[in-house]
């Protein structure tokens, strides 16, 4: 009985199915097939059920699985402790991000960490907020970035490393810019201002769901008894003052993206609150599951700012 037979059987397991498991492999099907055979003949029992349309564990098979894992778990370990002894570090890491502002540098960061750690393979996956949260809190991925409102997600710290206001802007057209005619308020600064409250009726341009802004906008409008309609989604943050200059609707985006279209655009404070876009990285309350992950984590956390 070969570690290799008993890797695949796992991977069979866990994917329901050989050509599944061949990709996770990285390996070819006829070969993934041929390993599940040769185990089964050392054990003289047949492992899955392939009568049906989806590969199923026989009753010997259910049996076998815990054990199975428990091997390949134990060599695992063996090799994490002989790396740590020698100060090499192996493994393979899993970061999961919403969407990755330019402005945090994310293949910067991570072509960093694979300079200090070569033999770490890293993994960067996109993914929508829900699924990210609970991949992170079971131990498939290591470390996340996702918009938050005004709490963490239940299991995970966070580190908040953007944070920023936000403001509406419209184009020079748009009736909101004729700020004498519609008696806009301003603020104590003397800026035009608009109410969240103004803002329910009008179509939206903002990010897309899982980045900090959307996230706060999202929460604001709930707290005051309104969902905002979104006409247009766009993942960087100046796509949105472009679309707003063209007069397709009110922008709502971080005050640090107004300049890329200044000159077209005509900005307002939203308030009645004041609204802030921020996007952390979480990580498993109950800490990284190998040495891999932890580094990497440090590194990220040492890396990306920290608002919070």
């Amino acid at each position: 009985m070969e570690l290799r037979q008993l890797e695949y059987f796992v991977a069979v397991t866990e994917e329901a199915g050989f050509t599944r498991a061949a990709a996770r492999l990285h390996v070819a099907q006829p070969g993934v097939s041929a390993q599940i055979r040769q185990l089964e003949r050392e054990l003289g029992q047949p492992l899955f059920d392939r009568s049906a349309r989806q590969v199923r564990l026989t009753e010997v098979g259910e049996a076998v699985l815990p054990y199975a894992r428990a091997a390949l778990a134990a060599v695992a370990a063996a090799r994490l402790v002989v790396d740590e002894i020698t100060g090499l570090l192996r493994g393979h890491v899993v970061m999961g991000a919403v969407s990755a502002p330019s402005v945090l540098d994310l293949p910067g960061l991570l072509a960093d960490f694979h300079e200090r750690h070569p033999a770490v393979e890293i993994s960067l996956q996109e993914s929508d907020p829900e699924s990210l949260i609970e991949a992170v809190r079971a131990g498939r991925m290591d470390l996340g970035l996702i918009g938050i409102g005004s709490s963490v997600p239940p299991g995970l710290d966070a580190q908040v490393v953007v944070d920023q206001a936000l403001v509406a802007a419209v184009g020079l057209a748009h009736d909101l810019a004729k700020t004498s005619a519609v008696g806009l308020a301003h603020d104590s600064a003397g800026m035009p201002a608009i109410t969240l409250r103004e803002l329910a009726d009008r179509a939206l341009i903002c990010l897309p769901n899982g980045t900090g802004l959307r996230a706060a906008l999202d929460e604001a409008c709930a707290a005051a008894g309104f969902t905002p309609h979104v006409a247009f989604e766009a993942s960087e943050p100046y796509v949105l003052g472009q679309l707003a200059a063209k007069g397709l609707g009110l922008a709502v985006l971080p005050e640090s993206a107004v300049g890329a279209a200044k000159d077209e655009l005509h900005v307002l404070e939203i308030t009645e609150p004041r609204l802030r876009g921020r996007m952390a990285l979480v990580w498993r309350a109950t800490g990284p599951s190998g040495p891999a992950a932890r580094a990497f984590i440090d590194h990220t956390r040492r890396r990306l700012p920290d608002f919070s």
